[in-house]
């Protein structure tokens, strides 16, 4: 079963009802990218493909490639992007990230992103859909698999986005160095200022120096209303004062 949707004002998604549908993850993940005009850029486990789409329909890099394992899904993010008039502008890719290599995507990239499987195969309750499953746990790659997937596709001094739990920052960070990816920027995400953090954004610089900055904290709601912060990235697709250079 399947459900269409409207999001962000100008695009259509169709997600499955069992699935993992949008949220504030990949809208925020999207955000995040720095972007550049004549660039291309890789997103490693595309799901639905909404993090491409929404980067795309910001304009962020000049070709996006969507890399999707599972087959119902690689062929509904297909869907998405032909329904949204964005066939020239993003590939869907059928393929394992632990298989991945440049020459699937022609060349290196000039960024990379992903918005990661952030359960442990053994952890959490087993959900009745495989899709949700597959994208909530590591069954298709670790993340030390996806970290060390970006440094193979990436170029020297390209950039790698992540969204991920806090409670796993120390897996991340440390699958990043491993892959010659160093941490550059990192920004923690609360619900509300009374709340713990609930995500992470990092982005991080293949061949880079040591040395990461960390923005002030991202609050989405304050007294049950959206934050500045929070319409600020919804309305403009990316980051605003306070969050690294632009």
């Amino acid at each position: 079963m399947e459900r269409l949707d409207r999001i962000n004002g100008n695009l259509v998604l169709t997600q499955k009802r069992a699935g993992l549908c949008y949220g504030t993850d990949a809208l925020l993940l999207a955000a995040y990218m720095r972007g550049r005009k004549n660039g291309r850029a890789v997103e490693l486990g595309a799901g639905t493909g909404v993090v491409s789409l929404l980067a795309a329909s910001h304009a962020k890099y000049a070709h996006f490639y969507a890399v999707e394992v599972q087959s119902e899904y690689a062929d509904l993010c297909a869907r998405n992007v032909h329904a949204n008039g964005m066939d020239g502008l993003i590939t869907t890719v059928h393929a394992d990230v632990r298989e991945l290599r440049a020459e699937q995507i022609s060349a290196e990239a000039d960024a990379v992103y992903a918005n990661p499987p952030y359960l442990r195969l053994q952890a959490g309750s087993r959900n009745l859909d495989d899709g949700k499953y597959i994208a909530r746990h590591e069954v298709y790659g670790t993340i030390g698999d996806f970290c060390e997937a970006a440094r193979r596709l990436l170029k020297h001094g390209g950039l790698f986005y992540a969204v991920y739990r806090p409670d796993r920052l120390c897996d991340l960070l440390t699958a990043m160095r491993f892959a010659g990816l160093e941490p550059k920027r990192m920004t923690f995400v609360h619900d509300s200022p009374a709340h713990p953090p609930c995500l992470l954004l990092v982005e991080a610089k293949k061949g880079g120096a040591s040395g990461c900055a960390l923005t002030k904290p991202l609050f989405l709601r304050e007294n049950g209303l959206p934050t500045a912060d929070a319409r600020y990235i919804e309305e403009n697709g990316s980051f605003g004062d306070g969050y690294g250079k632009k």
